[in-house]
């Protein structure tokens, strides 16, 4: 791990989309992938999941911030712009986080999960761990 944290570039077609950062906070663990959307596949968070609530999030700098929401191994909800506005259809809860976690998606998804993080580190690095997840169709959709 520490020869990829160096020089990513030679790795990363091979091995980078397998690699995930864990870090713990307050309420559970975030995920993170910098270089790629491999914590979001509805197979990561299945698992992820499985007894438990979650929130994946993926910054798309084409579409912007999409999220999804997880219990229980399944998903429970798609929220296209996470820290937008809310919409047509969602419940009281969500609209009161929008308006609560506005142009913040990343804490949109904390609050989502239940997750306290105490400062940024969790998301902007470096993980307290990073593992590597079966090669079977994780980095799939």
């Amino acid at each position: 791990m520490a020869d990829f944290l160096d020089e990513p570039h030679p790795f990363r077609r091979a091995e980078s989309p397998l690699l995930v950062g864990v870090t713990t906070v307050p309420g559970g663990c975030i995920v993170t992938q910098p270089w790629g959307f491999a914590p979001t596949s509805c197979r990561t968070m299945a698992r992820l999941t499985a007894g438990t609530v979650g929130y994946s999030m993926f910054a798309n700098p084409k579409s912007g911030n999409q999220g999804h929401a997880y219990r229980d191994g399944r998903e429970d909800g798609w929220h296209p712009h996470p820290g937008g506005s809310p919409m047509a259809g969602h419940t009281r809860e969500e609209v009161l986080a929008y308006y609560l976690y506005r142009h913040n998606a990343i804490a949109h998804a904390c609050a989502f999960a239940g997750l306290h993080p105490t400062d940024a580190r969790a998301v902007t690095g470096p993980a307290d761990t990073w593992i590597r997840l079966p090669e079977r169709g994780y980095g799939e959709g």
